[in-house]
């Protein structure tokens, strides 16, 4: 009979830790298959972060100082004199390193090297290089800089520090995730791409010591198969990311055609309102003057009142309905009793079954990151306007679609690219790609209730991205933000864990 086996797990770049959440997920026995020896992340917030998450994994039951933790009744200096040999092997499990510095190249290669010698050929490398370089945004903008040399941008080629820690571990398996914009990536005319696929394939100088297998078919162009649709999997969000799946080809069983890794296609699309529809009704915040809740009630009833009027002054018929619907708002607000609270931490449900049981904790009584922020009042107005276009047609409007009164003071306003820059997220849909841009202004990510008239919060940004409700997410509030928009979602990382651990050859049976 086939042994079960642990599979000592090293995550790189790791964020707050959304790959290795899914990957030490997946159970046998009540063991986790894939261990994590090791994480890797130099950013401090979201180093805190993913320490903290090494602590929950400890213990095969969360502790209640955790959640005393998390709500705010303890302090961190309790939790770990709560809990300090757990709190110490968290400390053991993470490393706060910049990767591709010869201070990080000195510890790690110790660390991998110890793993190494525990775990012998049963490890995984999960992980991915920062994206900024490769992002067709951050392109764009590299464009517009006369000094930048891609050549000169370590960004590039940190991907080679991944495949250095590859030859040192030598792991049964290896996951790494980027953005699509790597496909089309070049540097002095070379596809950056093809490079990638060549070096992984031949880590440690040999000739096809990795067979890189695609986890979807039928994917569109050339590298389409590399592409993963996240909304296609369950997951409320349209995340389209490129993950490599690298199996030792020694440890492979058959030809790579007929190894069975793809991604099971979810029957039914999850929504936006799947996860953030019973949520507690919140209401923004006001930056730049004061902020109360009579101050706000005042100014997004001004608010939607200066979008009704900017509609009827529009030639556009289709915001004939607009105008009228905002009126409407305009009345219930006037009429409401009380203004939104800025936060409600109450624990609520998960419309969808599959995403309930793995969002929501029922030890967990208080709802950590759950605030608002602060919105210029000339947005209220804007965003008043965009959530109810929403409403009445089911989608985001475009640029040219704003009233002249609504247009905002940006040279490229009218210039059609960046047609959507106010964008809501619809209730009936999978979301939007949940970026770390929702840390800037939150323009992009607006609620869909037109009455809250606000951006999302860092939670619903988080259940988008599947991370469970007891996920803490450490730092300020845009250190928050940025943690979140980076992270692979952890959901997606459970699924592929499976798939890693059907394709993978136990090295010994018994």
């Amino acid at each position: 009979m086939t042994t079960s086996r642990i599979f000592k797990t090293v995550d790189l770049f790791a964020g707050p830790g959304g790959l290795a959440e899914g990957f030490s997920s997946l159970k046998e026995a009540g063991r986790a298959v894939f261990d994590i020896a090791l994480s890797v992340e130099k950013e401090p917030s979201a180093f805190r972060t993913l320490r903290l998450r090494a602590f929950t994994r400890q213990f095969r039951r969360i502790p209640d100082a955790y959640y005393s933790f998390i709500a705010g009744d303890i302090s961190r200096e309790e939790l770990i004199a709560a809990h300090p040999a757990e709190w110490k092997a968290a400390e053991d499990e993470t490393a706060m390193l910049e990767l591709g510095t010869d201070e990080a190249r000195e510890e790690i290669d110790q660390r991998l090297k110890s793993i190494r010698a525990e775990a012998g050929d049963d490890t995984v490398l999960i992980g991915g290089p920062p994206c900024q370089a490769y992002s067709l945004v951050g392109r764009a903008r590299n464009r517009g800089n006369l000094a930048y040399d891609p050549a000169a941008d370590h960004r590039h080629f940190l991907y080679q520090e991944y495949i250095r820690i590859l030859d040192r571990l030598r792991p049964a398996a290896f996951v790494m995730e980027n953005v699509k914009g790597i496909l089309s990536s070049k540097v002095a005319g070379e596809g950056i791409f093809e490079k990638v696929l060549a070096d992984l394939r031949n880590a440690g100088g040999t000739s096809g010591q990795y067979t890189i297998l695609p986890l979807v078919c039928d994917g569109k162009g050339k590298h389409g198969d590399y592409v993963i649709r996240s909304e296609l999997y369950g997951i409320p969000q349209r995340r389209h990311r490129v993950i490599l799946l690298g199996i030792r080809s020694d440890r492979l069983t058959g030809h790579p055609d007929q190894v069975n890794r793809r991604l099971a296609s979810s029957m039914t699309a999850c929504s936006v309102a799947d996860v953030l529809g019973n949520m507690p009704k919140l209401r923004s915040g006001l930056s730049r003057q004061p902020d109360s809740e009579s101050a706000w009630r005042s100014a997004v009833i001004d608010a939607f009142g200066a979008a009704a009027r900017a509609c009827r002054e529009s030639a556009l018929d289709e915001l004939g309905e607009v105008a009228s619907a905002l009126m409407d708002h305009r009345e219930t607000l006037t009429e409401a009793e009380e203004a939104l609270p800025r936060s409600d931490r109450r624990v609520t449900a998960v419309r969808d079954n599959w995403l309930s049981a793995w969002l929501v904790d029922e030890q967990l009584h208080v709802l950590p990151n759950h605030e608002t922020r602060g919105h210029m009042t000339t947005d209220l107005a804007r965003y008043a306007f965009a959530a109810t276009f929403a409403e009445c047609h089911a989608r985001s409007p475009k640029a040219d679609e704003y009233p002249r009164g609504l247009a905002p003071d940006h040279r490229s306003w009218e210039s059609g690219k960046f047609a959507d820059r106010f964008r809501v997220q619809l209730w009936n849909e999978p979301s939007t790609t949940i970026t770390s841009h929702i840390s800037k202004d939150g323009h992009y990510f607006i609620h869909p209730d037109p009455l809250q008239c606000r951006s999302l919060t860092v939670r619903e940004a988080a259940r988008l991205q599947t991370f469970p409700d007891n996920y803490f997410f450490e730092g300020n509030r845009t250190e928050q933000y940025v943690q979140v928009g980076n992270a692979v979602p952890p959901l997606l990382a459970h699924q592929i864990a499976k798939i890693v651990h059907g394709v993978l050859v136990p090295s010994s049976t018994s």
